[in-house]
């Protein structure tokens, strides 16, 4: 077994498949740029090694993702609003490319909350294996965003507009066993039996054709992901939008005092 120590990620390979976990457990594995870098860094180094067949990605602790680290703050554009959209298109979005373009089957291990980005970066997945306890939130609703990380396609992909209007629209939580029932997840397990199946799929998945994965991948992409790279763009654009309004800053502000947020629609 080999493996590579990024600063925020960890990427074990072993047995044609490799692991990829987010590593900032004290942190629920809140994203940061540095958190999105190693992750492309990780998939990059997948994507070369001709003896990776399948991917897992997966959190550390007891989270796959709380979303943006909002207590990390942000850097502004010229005229004093969060900049938001450098880092979407610069590392986030970019990454979500990778997800859906590695010519290797991926799939997301959710071993607990996946929240926001972090959501969304599950949903970029080919697969999806839940833990029966964890749930996914695309909370951009409540601090007075839209969906980001490709989540107007992906989840539109796999639940349909009705659902993908739903979630995103009230911003509550999908449990795991109801993210089954829209399809939003392929396989729910027990806690205790996630990382088990999910090195038993990749196996078996490492075990048959690259070729036809790849093929596979790429004519799915074509119908469920058309437009895909256009659609990040809209979203980074519309995003910065919304993080120059005045709910943004009040959504943000309600987050870190624990409050419910009051919108007034500026």
């Amino acid at each position: 077994m080999s493996t590579l120590r990024l600063e925020t990620v960890q990427l074990t390979r072993s047995e044609r498949v490799a692991r990829i976990v987010m590593n900032r457990p004290e942190a629920l594995n809140a994203w940061t740029t540095q958190v999105g870098e190693d992750l492309s860094q990780a998939l990059a180094e997948t994507a070369r090694d001709p003896e990776v067949r399948a991917i897992v990605v997966t959190g550390a602790g007891r989270a796959f993702s709380a979303g943006a680290d909002l207590k990390s703050g942000f850097e502004t554009t010229a005229d004093g609003a969060p900049d938001v959209r450098s880092p979407l298109r610069e590392v986030y979005h970019p990454l979500m490319m990778q997800m859906r373009t590695i010519p290797k089957p991926v799939i997301a291990a959710v071993n607990g909350p996946a929240v926001g980005i972090g959501c969304s970066f599950a949903l970029a997945a080919d697969l999806i294996v839940a833990a029966r306890s964890a749930y996914f939130l695309l909370a951009f609703v409540n601090i007075g965003l839209g969906l980001d990380g490709g989540a107007s396609q992906s989840l539109v992909a796999r639940v349909g507009s009705a659902r993908a209007f739903e979630i995103a629209y009230l911003g509550e939580r999908v449990g795991a066993e109801q993210a089954l029932a829209w399809n939003m997840v392929n396989e729910v397990v027990d806690d205790d039996q996630l990382e088990a199946r999910a090195a038993e799929l990749a196996t078996r998945l490492a075990a048959g054709p690259p070729g036809s994965y790849a093929t596979i991948k790429r004519t799915i992409n074509d119908r469920a992901y058309a437009g895909f790279e256009q659609l990040l763009d809209l979203e980074a654009d519309q995003q910065q939008e919304r993080a120059a309004s005045n709910d943004f800053r009040e959504g943000v502000l309600a987050f870190v005092q624990k409050r419910q947020a009051n919108f007034d629609g500026t």
